[in-house]
This record gives C-alpha cells, structure tokens and sequence, in this order.
C-alpha cells in the first residue's frame, strides 16, 4: 500500500491517562487501549483505519490527542468497517453517518497507470470547496445593527482585565465562524464579551495561557465556545477546557459548532 501525506490522529502519551473517552467518540473504533510501562495508553489500532477528520478530539479530557500531517497508510473505508462489525458493530450507522456528513472533508484519490495520485489532500481546512448559492428569503436588503460592544476582538491583542470581560457571558470564536454564519451576531455575541483566534495558526499555548488569566480575572458568568466543523478548528475546544482548568473555575461551558456552508451543527 502506496502511503500518503495526510491527516491523521497523532496521540501525546504523557498527556493521555489511559481514561478511554475518545474511543466511543471515534466512529470508525481505529483507537483502543493498550497496556504500556506507565500505564493503560490510548494507541491507534491501523493508520488506515483513522479518518483524520478528528471526530474523537473533543472527547479528549488532556488535549493528548492532535492531528497531524504525515506519510501514512491511506484511509480504507472497506477495512474499517470490517473493523466495526467485529469489534462494536453498534457503532456501524454511527459510522456511515458520519462518512456521508464529511463526505466533502475527505481526501479523494484517482488510480493512474503509474500510481495512486491524490487529487485533494491535506488538511480538510485547506481543501478548496465551492458551492452554489442558496435562494435568499427576501430580495430586499437589511441592514442588522452590529452587536460588537468592545475592542480589540483578537485573543492575541485584548487585555485579560478589560472592563469588557467582567462578569459576562464569554464568547471564545474560531475567527472563520462570522463569515460563515451569517446570524452570528444576534444568535452569539449579542450581549455577550467576545474573543477569537485560530487553533490552527496562531500560537496555541499563548491562547491558553491568555484565556485562563481572562476567566481567572474577568469571572465570566458562562463560556460558550463557537468553531467551524474542521478538525483542527476542535483545538480551540480543548484550549479553552485547559485554560478553565488552570483559572480554577467551574462555570457553566457550552460548544457550538458551525459547518463551511453556515449550518449550526450543534
């Protein structure tokens, strides 16, 4: 088997503690439980049972679990699912469902006289998509005040004692999300303090780091966090679980996630 750059579950033994939260979140079961010298570790079964698309990283209670870019085997849908119905055949419609719903997401490949050549590949964040417009409710125009109560919005320039973020409900926004969701101001920052960042390109420890001193110092009533359905967008998921940990808060929390073609998932 011809291996390929792509996406793929990469697993931080340090940071797992063998809990084995992710395994039931992985709709094709390519992760499972091994004993090792420091105890019970999360390992990936086959590489080419692991999807890359990241469905288990939420799940993950330490943030041992990224993707990452690597030479690996390619996906096989075929094999996986011999792998489902021997090891949790409950899980198989899972599993279909979640392959039709990121069908998009996945890399696509086309057979040559020489070799397997990959058409799209990489991280599914990067793939070029396209689709056709949507029919808008109303031909005439509406001008929707903006919600936006403070500045600066980004996680790299906002202060983490700005009178905004004292006793409010915080938004923490993957910066893709207000250009695909067009409701995003009145559905999640109306009324609320507001920060957004990149899990992808910006600096990840320094986002922890600043949001822990926000919710640490700014004592927000609840935080909600708002990301695109892309794997690496489910970093910012875990930075801020992290960073909830650190500041020592137990506050109400809540996700949200929004697909590329502006659709609340959940």
């Amino acid at each position: 088997m011809q291996k390929i750059k792509r996406p793929i579950i990469i697993i931080d033994e340090e940071l797992c503690t063998g809990c084995g939260d992710c395994i039931p979140s992985c709709p094709e079961q390519a992760l499972e439980l091994v004993d090792t010298p420091d105890g019970l570790k999360a390992r990936l079964v086959k590489d080419f049972y692991c999807d890359g698309l990241g469905a288990c990283l939420g799940a993950c209670p330490t943030g041992a679990l990224i993707i990452e870019e690597r030479e690996v085997d390619p996906y096989d849908d075929d094999a996986t699912i011999e792998r489902i119905k021997e090891v949790a055949p409950e899980m198989l419609e899972t599993h279909i469902e979640h392959i039709k719903e990121h069908a998009h997401q996945l890399e696509l490949h086309v057979q040559t006289d020489q070799a397997q050549e990959t058409v799209e590949c990489g991280c599914p964040a990067a793939q070029t998509l396209t689709w056709e417009e949507e029919k808008p409710l109303s031909e005439e125009a509406v001008k929707l005040p903006s919600q936006l109560r403070q500045w600066p919005v980004q996680l790299d320039l906002v202060s983490p004692n700005a009178p905004y973020f004292q006793n409010k409900d915080l938004v923490i926004v993957a910066d893709c999300v207000p250009f695909a969701y067009a409701n995003f101001h009145q559905d999640f920052l109306k009324d609320k303090a507001l920060a957004i960042g990149c899990p992808k390109l910006d600096d990840a420890n320094a986002h922890l780091a600043k949001i822990a001193q926000i919710i640490k110092t700014g004592n927000p009533r609840s935080v909600t966090v708002v990301n695109m359905e892309v794997p690496c967008c489910f970093g910012l998921v875990r930075i801020v679980q992290q960073a909830m940990k650190e500041a020592g808060k137990n506050i109400p929390f809540e996700t949200v996630t929004i697909s590329i073609k502006g659709e609340q998932l959940q």
